[in-house]
């Protein structure tokens, strides 16, 4: 059976708990990988201006024959956008280069640009400030449905949270079984907003790990299926990236619980110092020079 279970924004959207992350998949094969996963019975599509495939997801969606409605569509500003203006022109081109009058969440990918992640203390308050009024005006002219932010801590939100009329309804984190940002979780969840987790499998470094391993087998599962299960059970929104229609159903198929004490010992384990050929990128702790 396929993980259906959903959630409501502080504006009444609902936004379904299990997503399809389509990070690293060009045009082309995004385009398939969506039209299969909305076949299977996904009804969240995860995508971002920075990702280069907005037209793929928009083309999948459409080639999928699910009507647009029933479908729940997540991009980003990217991160180089720290102005109103630039910021409106990029949320306006993403509708264009998708194909869709409206997306249903538009967050805001970093409060850096990429190239200042984990290298400047410049956490650009009052540029987010314009980019959120973009956002914000987005929202009211029925481009998107929902507004959020990513990789967002306490103070980058607190400095929104401030000016907002519409506070940040989502913040999509780094979140997997070994790294749990507890303090941020905790943080947001005093303030309602709701937490998503990207690769929730440690972009494949979980699958590594000897504690991870012993636990999936015994609960009869794979370790992305108890990676996937674990943030869920944290309360969060996950968004598992797969091409392959097997590791999409097997994604899906979540149909058990982690108890409290196993949860608590996977909570405790030790973090992930390499994410190997992933290392480099911001998010997972490298730097990014130019």
């Amino acid at each position: 059976m396929i993980f259906s279970e959903q959630d409501t924004l502080p504006n009444g959207v609902t936004i379904p708990r299990l997503a399809l992350g389509t990070w690293f998949l060009p045009n082309q094969q995004a385009a398939e990988a969506v039209k299969t996963a909305l076949s299977i019975g996904y009804r969240h599509i995860d995508t971002a201006q920075a990702y280069g495939n907005e037209a793929g997801v928009g083309e999948g969606i459409r080639r999928s024959g699910i009507p647009r409605e029933e479908i729940f569509v997540t991009s980003k500003v990217a991160a180089e956008h720290k102005s109103y203006a630039t910021a409106a022109q990029s949320i306006h081109q993403t509708l264009t280069t998708m194909g869709l009058d409206y997306v249903d969440l538009m967050l805001i990918h970093s409060p850096q640009p990429w190239a200042e992640v984990n290298q400047s203390d410049n956490r650009y308050f009052p540029e987010n400030r314009q980019v959120w009024r973009a956002l914000e005006d987005a929202l009211s002219a029925g481009k998107v449905r929902a507004i959020g932010v990513s990789n967002f801590q306490p103070a980058d939100l607190e400095n929104l949270w401030a000016t907002a009329a519409v506070k940040p309804m989502v913040n999509q984190v780094l979140c997997h079984i070994s790294n749990t940002p507890l303090a941020l979780l905790s943080f947001c969840r005093s303030r309602g907003i709701l937490l998503e987790a990207y690769s929730p499998v440690a972009h494949g470094e979980a699958k590594k790990n000897p504690a991870i391993q012993r636990m999936a087998q015994r609960y009869g599962v794979s370790v992305p299926q108890l990676c996937i299960r674990y943030d869920l059970q944290l309360g969060m929104v996950v968004l598992p990236k797969a091409a392959n229609p097997e590791h999409m159903r097997e994604n899906a198929s979540l149909d058990f619980t982690i108890s409290e004490a196993d949860m608590d010992r996977l909570l405790r384990l030790p973090p992930i110092q390499d994410y190997g050929p992933f290392r480099h990128f911001p998010v997972f702790g490298g730097k990014k020079n130019g």
